[in-house]
């Protein structure tokens, strides 16, 4: 039997393009954007908190205390005479950091590195400065001295004497 053209089946009605405004394409779009938003918004507040103030000595001695929250390094120079501990069973020590002049007390809980006691290295140290004129050290660090000599086995730490 044939089919006539009245009887084939009859085809669904075009639409009339009322259908969803998120096509496929416009939500990869919308996903995408809020991904870029949320990594942008992430790198930034990583990136704030990453980064300190960097100051020498007499930087931040002229620049004063600088907020409790807001960690600083400083970069100096141990001043001779000035190390101590309290005893030899804490690792709890004091000392100043001199540079062009001006110095700073520094108080720092922790193992110090080799080279600290090198009059020839300079140190920097990551903290807080406050009112009272003395720098909470969290972290030292030894730049590496720009010239090398050969230490004297009887005084390994040349001319910076260790106090008490």
């Amino acid at each position: 039997m044939q089919y006539t053209p009245a009887e084939l089946p009859q085809a669904e009605p075009a639409s009339t393009g009322v259908g969803s405004v998120l096509t496929p394409r416009r939500k990869l779009l919308f996903v995408a954007a809020v991904l870029v938003v949320a990594f942008g918004y992430f790198g930034y507040t990583a990136f704030q908190s990453a980064t300190s103030f960097y100051f020498t000595v007499d930087e931040l001695v002229q620049r004063g205390p600088v907020s409790s929250e807001r960690s600083v390094q400083v970069k100096g120079t141990l001043e001779p005479f000035t190390f101590e501990r309290a005893d030899t069973a804490t690792t709890l020590a004091t000392f100043r950091l001199e540079e062009n002049g001006a110095r700073i007390d520094a108080i720092y809980d922790g193992v110090l590195p080799d080279l600290f006691f090198n009059p020839h290295s300079e140190l920097v140290l990551s903290g807080t400065y406050g009112e009272d004129g003395v720098f909470v050290t969290e972290r030292v660090l030894v730049k590496c001295p720009s010239k090398y000599e050969e230490l004297d086995v009887d005084n390994p730490y040349g001319d910076v004497p260790v106090a008490g």
